[in-house]
């Protein structure tokens, strides 16, 4: 199953690269609460806290039980996946996250097949495995705390953090 599925995530990550697609609001929000956090380190490099930079959104949205990397987070995944190729000390974490429905097992599994979802298509993008490491939190850090689709939607994604967030 793991090999049909990465086939799958390989064939939907090459099909339409050149495709670029409009911010949603539920991306807008993730680069709001993304930038300050990204400022509290002035370590970090300055163009991952720039706000108007494709770098300082920093979460991957899902729909219901799905892992799958949409078409509208491509960019994304693969704009952080540049930056990890041009830049060799770079670290990130990968935090896998689900809703509040389900088991816990259940949302722990599935938040570590979205982190693991854009780990892959990281590399497949060019970063070096060594520079990701993904890992779940389930349901266990909610963004939004609300018991309705808009929660639910917010909560069902991966946030990517740069060693030093």
């Amino acid at each position: 199953m793991k090999k049909v599925m990465s086939v799958l995530l390989i064939g939907l990550l090459s099909a339409c690269a050149s495709q670029t697609t409009q911010p949603t609001a539920v991306e807008d929000k993730s680069a709001a609460q993304a930038a300050p956090a990204a400022a509290a380190d002035p370590n970090l490099n300055p163009i991952l806290r720039d706000p108007n930079n494709i770098l300082s959104k920093r979460s991957v949205y899902y729909d219901y039980d799905s892992f799958v990397v949409k078409n509208e987070y491509r960019p994304l995944v693969q704009a952080h996946a540049q930056y990890l190729r041009d830049n060799a000390g770079a670290r990130v974490l990968l935090q896998g996250n689900a809703d509040e429905r389900g088991s816990r097992e259940y949302n722990l599994a599935l938040g570590q097949k979205r982190a693991d979802s854009v780990k892959n298509a990281m590399t497949l993008s060019g970063a070096k495995d060594s520079q990701i490491e993904a890992v779940s939190l389930g349901e266990e850090k909610p963004r939004a705390t609300g018991r309705d689709e808009a929660s639910w939607a917010e909560n069902r994604r991966t946030d990517i953090r740069y060693q030093g967030e």
